[in-house]
């Protein structure tokens, strides 16, 4: 009851009319920076900081929480619309949400995107205010064994995307990995990996410069040739009555990934270093193998939109968590909050809630104001989306190309990325023809930064013994669940081969 109390409180808190007008401001703007290819969150809470200082400490935190969480719902726009992820975040979510647009049923992919956002931040809401403390010592027990077993049974959720050919999957993730290689390894700090000695390659590649090369210029290229040069449209149609049947639909066949994505994304959320990205990604996977038809998703499947966008809401509220409660920011763009918050006088930590409850539970109560608003927002924007899908291809392709070397540049403000983003679009392109998928190659390397530096040290803790990750207590279990995952697919194969030679017997 007392935490009920003190919700109240912080509710009431977020309810005064400057915060009110700040949530409305904040997630109306991060909703078009989430929608912008290679702005995002990150990017867009940097450049709004200095704003903030004219307002109160409390007040800036709440619009700065707002913008993230307008962005995370943004993200969804132009991976839908356009193809385009609107940021990391919202990669797994161009798998589905793409091919629903272009068979007309973009309104049904927006929908599903909104409503799963809101259910998976507002389950990320109540387990953020009941178990707090809790989860962030829980949190605070998972080292480099556990964070490597975490992201191998994400590369084992992964195994199915490429359909029944294991090969060809394998090899996508390989080249995924060692793209993530490129640039100054972490560890011994030499560089590796830096094609034809070319400078630019020594910062590494960035993720977002090969995602949108990926799923933009790719996907464009793809539709020139697939339609021949004719002008197309996007057959999509909006009315009151289309988004409520959307919305039953969309629950009806969403429910187990919007599940899924809410309850994973949140406990990958809170581990540090991880956020959104991996925890959309492992959503994806998880609601595939979980599905009654896998073989949908990827084919415009309202539970393969559902799961990332349920996912990355609950993970931006888990990534609060332990910047609140240990100070250790859980995403780059609460590393941003955190410093804010250094900035404006409040240390994150243990004592963040006994000294400044009013804060705390202000920005807690604000978290919830905000997830309602960004729903309501988001869909009072659809409209216009679907406005932009009328639109010929012949006027869309110029459009996503500009948008894609705007989005590649402003990543890391290099033209060798916007270079190297083109050969990613082409090289995708070929791929795709060649019937090779493209997700467990961007999934490798979202996780490849991750994976490799956290086998690497673990090993080194158990001085080169791999046993570490099955001997303790929470890398046991998850190690050997990602290995019968792996495992499986040739499971399936022996025992179809295994039917096959009964009834030829037979």
């Amino acid at each position: 009851m007392e935490i009920l109390g003190l919700l109240t409180d912080g509710v009431l808190v977020s309810l005064m009319p400057i915060n009110i007008i700040l949530i409305l401001i904040g997630v109306t703007l991060g909703l078009f920076i989430g929608a912008m290819p290679g702005l995002g969150s990150v990017n867009g809470v940097a450049i709004l900081l200095p704003i903030t200082f004219l307002v109160p400490p409390g007040s800036a935190i709440i619009f700065l929480a707002a913008i993230y969480y307008g962005a995370m719902y943004g993200g969804a726009i132009s991976s839908i619309t356009l193809g385009i992820p609107g940021a990391s975040t919202a990669v797994a979510t161009t798998f589905d949400g793409r091919p629903l647009a272009l068979s007309g049923r973009a309104s049904l992919a927006l929908v599903t995107a909104a409503i799963a956002s809101f259910i998976g931040g507002t389950v990320s809401n109540v387990l953020f205010t009941i178990f707090a403390p809790l989860l962030a010592t829980v949190a605070l027990a998972f080292g480099p064994p556990e964070i490597f077993a975490l992201m191998l049974l994400a590369f084992a959720t992964f195994v199915g995307l490429g359909g029944d050919d294991i090969p060809k999957t394998i090899l996508s993730i390989c080249l995924g990995l060692v793209f993530a290689a490129v640039g100054f390894d972490e560890i011994s700090g030499a560089p590796r990996l830096v094609f034809f000695d070319i400078t630019g390659f020594l910062h590494g590649i960035n993720f977002l410069v090969l995602a949108i090369g990926v799923y933009g210029i790719g996907e464009m290229i793809w539709t020139i040739e697939s339609t021949r040069g004719e002008i197309t449209t996007t057959e999509a149609r909006m009315s009151l009555k289309g988004i409520i049947t959307d919305s039953k639909e969309g629950m009806r066949r969403g429910w187990k990934g919007t599940a899924i994505g809410s309850f994973l994304g949140f406990f990958v959320g809170i581990l540090p270093a991880a956020g959104a990205t991996p925890g959309s990604l492992m959503s994806y996977g998880v609601a595939k193998l979980m599905a009654k038809n896998p073989k949908e998703f990827g084919k415009g499947h309202p539970g393969g939109v559902a799961a990332p966008e349920a996912a990355n809401n609950s993970a931006s509220t888990g990534a609060m968590l332990p910047m609140l409660t240990l100070g250790i920011p859980g995403s780059p763009t609460t590393a941003i909050l955190l410093g804010g918050m250094v900035i404006w006088g409040l240390t994150p930590g243990p004592r963040l809630f006994t000294d400044q409850p009013e804060f705390v539970w202000g920005l807690i109560g604000s978290f919830y104001i905000s997830n309602i608003f960004a729903l309501i927002v988001n869909l009072a924007f659809i409209p216009l989306f679907i406005w932009m899908l009328r639109m010929p291809f012949t006027v869309l392709a110029p459009l996503i190309f500009v948008l894609s070397v705007v989005g590649g540049y402003a990543a890391t403000q290099d033209m060798h990325d916007v270079w190297l983003m083109l050969g990613f679009g082409f090289g995708a392109f070929f791929l795709r023809k060649l019937d090779y998928p493209l997700a467990p190659a961007v999934l490798a390397i979202v996780l490849g930064p991750i994976a490799e530096p956290t086998l690497r040290q673990s090993l080194l803790l158990s001085s080169g013994d791999a046993t570490i990750f099955f001997t303790r207590p929470i890398a046991g279990p998850i190690t050997i669940i990602a290995i019968i995952l792996i495992l499986l697919p040739l499971f399936k194969l022996i025992a179809g081969k295994m039917r096959r030679a009964g009834t030829t017997q037979a």
